[in-house]
């Protein structure tokens, strides 16, 4: 059973770091397959990993990169139907066993014979990690938080940048529990994501976790959060992390079209999705709606109104729902 691994890094010093830390922390190595993207002046060493034929490496000069929803659209290029598809960040660290338990948790979930169990997508913002020596590759993994991470709009961004809402990670009230938000950052599904959902380039920042959450939802698409999941994220505002950003001045006063330009294209096709204004495999499924949605979130998107604070600002509502039950 193979996992692809997409993998979008942009001038990021831990790219290897993480590539390294899936392979050597899986139980199966063997089975992975990795998909990265690398925008970077100074491309990693592929030679160097003794499992570079399962990488499917293309790098970027970040004079010409588009944003994280383009380079990860140009990864899906690569997937060649594996099993699973395992979405992460560049900076990320892994737990002993994460592919087993990732798989355990899916075929799990898959038992339940309802649509949105068919088709599961786990997520989360995960824990943290923090850097204890770097040159020496030795990092604190934050494994006493064992809690099931679900994820909420955040009540001070609401509706922020038109229909852009900034999303906040909560706390479930059960093991296993539904979602109605996604982190793209982490992700894992079975190939029916990058089948149905493939990723939209158009997108830069501001809306790509909201229009996937959407387009999956409204395909039936169910999604889930774990307890204690095995894999950690360096957070900017833990700890400093000296790496170039796609929006620095620096780095975005050669490109033709600049950050801020990517940005309002963004949040405008991230309008026109929720406005049903887009057709085909970008625009939104006909399984669900956002009806539906708003009484699962409490967000009337279409509107731009909070129907109930309760469901949109915690998990409790969500989590309360019995994860082995097809509620919508």
């Amino acid at each position: 059973m193979k996992i692809f691994i997409s993998i979008a890094s942009y001038q990021d010093p831990f790219l290897e770091i993480t590539i390294r830390s899936a392979y050597d922390n899986s139980d199966k190595p063997e089975n992975l397959i990795f998909g990265v993207c690398d925008q970077s002046s100074k491309p990693i060493d592929i030679n160097s990993f003794n499992f570079k034929d399962q990488i499917r490496y293309e790098r970027i000069n970040p004079l010409d990169a588009k944003g994280p929803c383009w380079a990860r659209s140009k990864i899906q290029k690569n997937f060649n139907d594996e099993d699973y598809y395992l979405q992460i960040d560049s900076h990320m660290q892994f737990e002993k066993g994460w592919d087993s338990y990732l798989i355990k948790y899916i075929k799990k979930i898959k038992e339940i014979n309802s649509p949105i169990h068919q088709l599961p997508i786990i997520t989360c913002y995960p824990r943290s990690f923090d850097i204890k020596d770097f040159k020496k590759n030795e990092f604190e993994l934050n494994t006493s938080d064992t809690n099931t991470l679900t994820i909420a709009y955040r009540e001070d961004s609401m509706f922020m940048k038109n229909n852009y809402s900034r999303q906040i990670g909560s706390i479930a009230l059960t093991e296993i529990s539904h979602g109605y938000l996604i982190a793209a950052g982490f992700l894992f599904s079975t190939k029916d994501f990058v089948n149905q959902i493939p990723y939209d380039p158009d997108y830069y920042f501001y809306g790509e976790e909201l229009s996937l959450m959407l387009r999956a939802f409204t395909r039936n698409f169910g999604i889930f959060h774990l307890p204690a999941v095995p894999i950690f994220h360096l957070y900017r505002d833990i700890v400093e992390v000296k790496r170039k950003l796609h929006w620095d001045d620096s780095e975005d006063r050669n490109r033709e079209i600049k950050w801020h330009e990517r940005e309002e294209r963004s949040i405008n096709k991230l309008n026109n999705l929720i406005n049903n204004e887009i057709d085909g495999a970008f625009g939104l499924g006909n399984k669900r709606t956002l009806k539906e949605y708003e009484y699962i979130s409490g967000v009337d998107l279409i509107n731009k109104k909070v129907i109930d604070k309760e469901k949109a600002f915690t998990g409790n509502f969500i989590s309360s729902l019995p994860w082995d039950n097809a509620i919508f």
